[in-house]
């Protein structure tokens, strides 16, 4: 599996030449699933989730003008039939997976089993926002229904560092470089804090940073 991770989805040039190298075709001729399931945490999280799929969040990611796109709903997964659901997610090119609660959508990835489908699927492009992008790593905020992190919970573990998204965002005074640093100095992986016109890309392995901004990497 090919994974972009996004702090607020392909907001350049830069992240959108990166998505379209992962996939290795036009994202016209590539097919996308979007996971809208993280926003419901949050107080306005159906608001959110429509969004997101109608295409008119802040963070670009279902209006890229994919061939076909679709929507997977963790939360109604266990109630279905299993092999519709993970023939969909094998013949799809991209999963979209939109912000929210990183832990309240790693609990979903394991309830539904997508998080056990996710490693086999070497072809598939993991383009995540946000809480999408955090819910890979294997170290994530746990909040306590606050604005400020209190501590960490676990992610998937699919990667070997973690990420602070939206560094130094106005409207987001948790996300201030001081305070992802104080967070970071917690946490026994390495952590990216990036801002919303960053990315990283993970390719076999090999990670590296997309930015038309600023990003920094804290060492345990």
């Amino acid at each position: 599996m090919r994974l972009l991770l996004t702090s607020a989805g392909i907001k350049n040039p830069s992240i959108q030449n990166a998505l379209v190298n992962l996939l290795g075709k036009p994202i016209a001729e590539s097919s996308a699933l979007c996971i809208p399931t993280a926003a419901y945490a949050f107080p306005d999280g159906a608001s959110m989730a429509y969004k997101l799929i109608h295409g008119v969040a802040a963070s670009p990611l279902c209006e890229l003008g994919w061939k076909s796109l679709g929507v997977l709903e963790l939360t109604a997964l266990p109630s279905m039939n299993r092999e519709y659901w993970v023939a969909a997610v094998q013949e799809t090119d991209a999963l979209l997976v939109g912000g929210g609660d990183p832990a309240y959508l790693s609990y979903w990835m394991r309830q539904s089993g997508l998080a056990d489908l996710l490693p086999s699927l070497d072809e598939m492009v993991y383009v995540g926002v946000s809480g999408g992008s955090w819910v890979v790593t294997p170290v994530v905020a746990a909040y306590d229904g606050g604005d400020w992190p209190t501590g960490i919970d676990s992610g998937l573990g699919l990667v070997d560092f973690t990420l602070y998204t939206h560094l130094d965002h106005p409207a987001m005074p948790d996300a201030s470089l001081a305070n992802i640093e104080r967070w970071a100095a917690e946490v026994p992986v390495p952590t990216y804090a990036i801002d919303d016109e960053t990315a990283i890309r993970v390719v076999d392995g090999v990670v590296d940073v997309i930015s038309d901004g600023h990003w920094k990497l804290f060492t345990p």
